[in-house]
């Protein structure tokens, strides 16, 4: 008996979310600069500022990570101890 394919196993159905998903993030990254926005703050006048947050968010939410990792890492065998 095969063994079941699914949708993200062919690397084809892959490649093709990701260009999905690379078209959408360029569309809202135009978008803002089309669409009004009612901002609050001087530097959200910035283009693409929130792309830019969310980028350099993430880089240092995974930065973090690594940091904390050494922190609360333990042993293989911590609780066969």
């Amino acid at each position: 008996m095969a063994e079941k394919q699914y949708f993200f196993d062919k690397p084809d159905n892959v490649k093709w979310v990701l260009r999905v998903f690379y078209a959408i993030c360029a569309l809202l990254v135009i978008a803002d600069f089309v669409i009004h926005r009612h901002i609050s703050v001087d530097w959200e006048r910035i283009p693409a500022f929130y792309a830019l947050y969310g980028f350099v968010a993430c880089v240092l939410l995974v930065v973090l990570a690594k940091l904390m990792r050494k922190l609360v890492m333990r042993k293989e065998d911590y609780y066969d101890e």
